[in-house]
């Protein structure tokens, strides 16, 4: 991950590294005016984009939130340390779940996703850098888990939150859809994941677009 952030956060110069690194760098200037924020499930579950330290601290005061769900993993980049600092003085539960939006998990991972969802501190947010795929994939898990729908599990990657389902992210999709097939109002998702998602069979079956993975991948620079 492209970063000229080093060090901590201790000095002058490392913080205005890593706010210049935050807003550039990983185009935190963009999600000062786009924060992709919604609730999934109001009062238990919300989901954004990457936040910068004001909106996390916002967030607090406006839902309560008490856990975070990164799933960018530590990228140690600018926005990486803002974050955990201003998590870290709110008291929050900080969970790394790094996860691609172009590679689907393997089981062991997505089971340790289900866990960490099961068992966030409410209300809890979940976050990747542009708030579309994997915050959207990972809600979607989440109503799953509450025995929502397919459809309604759905509406969590759509365009409504940047979400192109042509592009390489879309083999979220292909996941969700695979549980549709093969267990939904046959078996609780977690036990699908367990005892039948097969990610390899999933990725040869699917194709992406070449335009929208162009767009996604180069322009966005969706992770």
């Amino acid at each position: 991950m492209d970063s000229i952030f080093r060090g901590g956060l201790d000095t002058p110069a490392g913080r205005r590294r890593a706010w210049v690194d935050s807003m550039v760098i990983d185009h935190g200037v963009l999600r000062l005016a786009w924060t992709n924020a919604g609730a999934v499930v109001p009062g238990r579950l919300y989901r954004c984009n990457h936040p910068s330290p004001g909106r996390l601290s916002a967030m607090v005061r406006r839902w309560g939130i008490r856990s975070v769900l990164n799933l960018r993993g530590a990228t140690n980049n600018g926005s990486d340390a803002l974050s955990r600092e201003r998590a870290h003085h709110l008291g929050l539960q900080f969970i790394d779940m790094p996860m691609s939006s172009g590679r689907l998990l393997p089981r062991e991972r997505l089971l340790a996703l289900v866990a960490a969802l099961q068992t966030l501190r409410e209300p809890g947010l979940v976050h990747c850098k542009s708030g579309a795929d994997r915050a959207g994939f990972a809600a979607a898990v989440f109503l799953l888990l509450q025995g929502a729908t397919m459809a309604e599990a759905m509406r969590q990657l759509s365009l409504r939150w940047g979400h192109l389902a042509r592009s390489r992210a879309g083999l979220m999709d292909a996941v969700l859809r695979a549980y549709g097939r093969e267990g939904e109002r046959r078996m609780a998702f977690a036990d699908w994941v367990r005892d039948t998602y097969d990610p390899e069979a999933i990725t040869a079956r699917f194709t992406a677009g070449r335009l929208a993975s162009l767009l996604n991948d180069r322009l966005l620079r969706r992770e």
